[in-house]
């Protein structure tokens, strides 16, 4: 039996070196396990922070475009009053220059407001919406 329970002792032994081997390469491995999961959650933190910011610009863009489409279509509108006032303003320049002018003035008065002169004789005609 001295031989037995040297073998069982060595055996106790040798199975609490094991354990303990064991042991170590499960941690090792949860360790491993464990860096795995803080990589993945890394990434996907990061990965959803692209996205965020991705789709952050990407809608930037949408407004900016949407505005500056906006402002073209302000622009034209505002173009084409401008070359309107600015007929406007040429004609009434004219109007101007014509108003400096006796003759002109003269013939305004008599087909404004029935002045005649000396020796004129004024006939006025019917409009056809009277009739």
């Amino acid at each position: 039996m001295g031989e037995k329970q040297r073998n069982v002792s060595a055996g106790k032994q040798i199975a609490a070196i094991n354990a303990d081997y064991v042991r170590s390469i499960e941690r090792q491995e949860n360790r491993k396990k464990a860096k795995k999961v803080r990589l993945f959650r890394r990434l996907a933190v990061f990965g959803i922070m692209s996205l965020a910011l991705v789709g952050f610009l990407v809608s930037t863009l949408i407004h900016s475009n949407q505005t500056l489409e906006e402002k073209s279509l302000q622009k034209e509108k505002v173009s084409e009053e401008l070359a309107k006032v600015q007929e406007e303003q040429e004609m009434l320049k004219l109007q101007i220059s014509k108003l400096n002018d006796d003759e002109y003035i003269g013939k305004l008065l008599r087909k404004e407001y029935f002045l005649s002169e000396e020796g004129e004789i004024i006939f006025t005609l019917p409009d056809n919406k009277e009739k």
